[in-house]
């Protein structure tokens, strides 16, 4: 799954959307801090494509995005929200094709801006990138394309504090930036930057009024962190491969970000830091039994504001939850399987 997977709706309730063979299925918290209900299939007998994404508005309602196989080989993205997480998730709708049809072309990515409309993002053909947005009043605009080449299959998209979307894709050498410049226009480019990336690491996370900032993976296995207008900054040896999860909490009285990653050993690290103060250093600590070598992390804030996380082996089906402790620090509970 493209974005974070673990997300709590406007009700406070709790859901995951987790990727399972050609579908995607979703669980909820009966109540905030309850037992969870069964999974269910997000848009019935729907078929999908491996790769879906996930984003979420300030609105709390969760908008997915997958490909889904057309006729003659061919593949079309499909769209869903989900407004509560105890209410079924709309059906899937088809949106189309960046190359009007052709096979899948890249893994989506999903930001929603403050006006609550979901903004598409998927490599095209060429090697660029293209995007689709939803009408305030419904529908769709037309496919647009935004440019860049040598663009990787992954993107990652956020939102801002200040409502506008921005993206980021990783090429050869360096990462590419496309923003918003004001409310309900068309992203784009925006610069970026030089630098040695692996390609799949890439997660963004709004920290700052005006700023987001994009932790990556460099070619030296370094967890770095980037904002536009800056140099990049190391942080701490990636824990693990593949991207960070990353969360903003107050720890203490103080703005901090948490992030995630399942670890080469396969347990879950967690590390924090001053919001944006890189410099004050940051460190893992493990957490939870040893996960397959599929398993992916999210974390996110509970109904009180809280760290709470969750991982998920697809080889397995094994989905586990940790909520922090009522106590200094970052302590987590046991985790446990839900």
């Amino acid at each position: 799954m493209n974005g974070d997977w673990l997300l709590r709706g406007r009700d406070g309730r709790l859901t995951v959307y987790l990727p399972s063979d050609d579908a995607v299925l979703c669980r909820a918290e009966l109540a905030p801090g309850g037992a969870w209900e069964a999974p269910r299939r997000i848009g019935g007998d729907q078929r999908l494509r491996p790769g879906p994404a996930v984003g979420q508005g300030a609105d709390g309602y969760a908008h997915l995005v997958a490909w889904r196989p057309t006729a003659n080989g061919e593949s079309g993205l499909v769209h869903s929200t989900h407004f509560r997480p105890r209410l079924a998730p709309l059906d899937w709708v088809p949106v189309g094709h960046p190359g009007k049809k052709g096979d899948r072309t890249g893994t989506p990515a999903v930001a929603v801006d403050d006006r609550g409309r979901a903004h598409v993002f998927v490599r095209t053909r060429g090697g660029g990138v293209s995007v689709f947005a939803q009408r305030e009043k419904g529908g769709w605009e037309p496919w647009a394309d935004l440019g860049g080449e040598d663009v990787h299959e992954q993107l990652t998209a956020v939102t801002g504090e200040s409502g506008r979307v921005e993206l980021y894709a990783a090429v050869p050498g360096g990462i590419l930036h496309w923003r918003q410049e004001e409310p309900g226009k068309q992203p784009v480019r925006a610069g970026g930057v030089d630098v040695p990336v692996q390609p799949g690491t890439l997660r963004a996370l709004a920290t700052s009024a005006g700023r987001a900032t994009l932790f990556f993976t460099d070619e030296r296995g370094e967890l770095c962190a980037w904002r536009p207008g800056d140099e990049p900054v190391f942080l701490v040896a990636a824990a693990g491969p593949g991207p960070v999860s990353a969360v903003r909490c107050d720890i203490e009285g103080h703005d901090c970000t948490v992030l995630a990653q399942r670890s080469a050993s396969g347990r879950v690290a967690f590390a924090a830091y001053p919001t944006e103060r890189e410099p004050a250093g940051a460190w893992w600590t493990e957490s939870g039994p040893q996960l397959p070598a599929d398993a992916t992390v999210s974390v996110a804030l509970d109904e009180h504001g809280e760290v709470v996380a969750a991982s998920h082996a697809p080889s397995t089906g094994t989905l586990l939850l940790t909520r922090r402790k009522d106590e200094p620090g970052l302590a987590l509970r046991a985790w446990r399987e839900i």
